[in-house]
């Protein structure tokens, strides 16, 4: 048996319930020194969509001759992963603004003595984020892996994109950004 309310009360839990539905998600201060946000807080009435890792297309498919393909240099590799990734979340109804989080594995490369091309990275990175274009800053981990799943990948990145029930409903939303 259901118990009984008090049908006066109901103005004001639907008042409480309101102004989570209009919370935008919040961007916590620009990291010191990297174009990423230090953090991100996405609203609980907000709808988040995972991104599985993307690897780049080869620019070179793989020769008749047993040739392996060729995936370019680790900032080639980056903007192909983020034009798939781009292309995923268009397909969902999301944008780039939309990601809160990248998770990126880099594999080390000779030009390097085997350490990763963050400067490559970072090139075809600041291409997609934190532009006049596209202002909004994810949170960002970035990782050396010995490496990935096919010889010729240098770079891999998972996505999370959010959005405040404020964006779900068409409504335009200014990126909020918190300095604490």
């Amino acid at each position: 048996m259901l118990p009984r309310t008090c049908p006066a009360a109901l103005p004001a839990l639907l008042a409480l319930a309101s102004p989570a539905q209009a919370q935008a998600i919040e961007r916590f201060d620009r990291h010191v020194t990297l174009p990423i946000a230090r953090a991100v807080q996405v609203p609980p009435s907000g709808e988040t969509l995972y991104v599985s890792g993307e690897v780049a297309s080869p620019i070179v498919a793989a020769g008749t001759q047993g040739e392996a393909p060729v995936y370019g240099n680790t900032e080639a590799q980056t903007s192909s992963v983020f034009e798939k990734i781009e292309r995923t979340l268009r397909e969902r109804g999301y944008a780039l603004g939309d990601v809160v989080k990248l998770t990126v594995f880099l594999v080390g490369v000779p030009e390097k003595a085997g350490q990763l091309d963050m400067d490559g990275f970072t090139r075809a990175y600041l291409r997609y984020f934190g532009t006049a274009a596209q202002p909004n800053l994810p949170a960002r981990s970035t990782v050396q892996v010995a490496g990935l799943s096919r010889p010729g990948y240098l770079v891999e990145i998972e996505a999370t994109a959010a959005r405040s029930a404020k964006a779900r409903s068409g409504e335009v939303e200014r990126p909020a950004v918190a300095n604490n």
